[in-house]
């Protein structure tokens, strides 16, 4: 089975460079390239049959947060990856409010590249080491949260709070599962519940709190 892939970037060269690495593997296969998020969306009008959008942040008339956030209100079912040269806390966190599956880094290997995205088409969230390790800095620090409810949203269990620091290391799902002595489902199933909590959380109230008192 072939799945269909998207390259949103502003950067022709970029587009290229991800598109050369994701030539080496025979299951993926590149449908469209659009260089803004509002060029993405209207080729998704006359195309959405897509599996998984590689999505740059950084990009002038439709930014990629906003364009993450019209794509998953019209087509849930297309998974978005943010790939991106920012690893900046706000960015982040906006970016898993608007809804996307994953958060990479550009200069990731092809391998790497390929199996996240794989991970992501099969349920999981693709996350390089350096996000996992800012999300565990950001839920570790005693932030002041109002409601109730809020705090209640991201409370990680000890097991998810494992699995992060697992992945901040850089480990595959199936290295973790194996160290948790897990299965590697179980252990999608961990940073999906992750990602769920926190979308629930108000993040950037929680980051400039953190950043006002120092935290990070």
């Amino acid at each position: 089975m072939k799945y269909k892939l998207a390259i949103v970037d502003d950067n022709s060269f970029l587009i290229k460079m991800i598109e050369e690495k994701l030539s080496f593997f025979e299951a993926l296969t590149v449908k469209f390239t659009a260089i803004n998020g509002k060029e993405a969306l209207q080729k998704l009008e006359t195309n959405h049959n897509i599996d998984l959008i590689l999505m740059d942040i950084e990009m002038p008339v439709l930014n990629g947060i906003q364009a993450t956030e019209v794509i998953k209100n019209k087509y849930p079912h297309i998974k978005i990856i943010m790939l991106t040269v920012f690893d900046h806390d706000e960015h982040i966190f906006n970016a898993i409010k608007a809804g996307a599956d994953g958060y990479l880094l550009k200069e990731i290997n092809a391998k790497d590249l390929y199996n996240g995205i794989l991970e992501t088409l099969n349920g999981g969230a693709a996350m390089t080491p350096s996000i996992a390790m800012k999300t565990l800095k950001l839920l570790r620090n005693p932030i002041e949260i109002n409601s109730i409810e809020e705090k209640e949203s991201i409370k990680l269990t000890p097991r998810e709070i494992d699995v992060l620091e697992q992945l901040s290391k850089g480990l595959s799902y199936n290295a973790i599962a194996e160290n948790l002595i897990l299965s590697t489902g179980t252990i999608r199933k961990h940073i999906e519940n992750i990602y769920r909590k926190l979308q629930v959380h108000n993040k950037l109230e929680a980051v400039h709190k953190a950043k006002k008192n120092n935290l990070i």
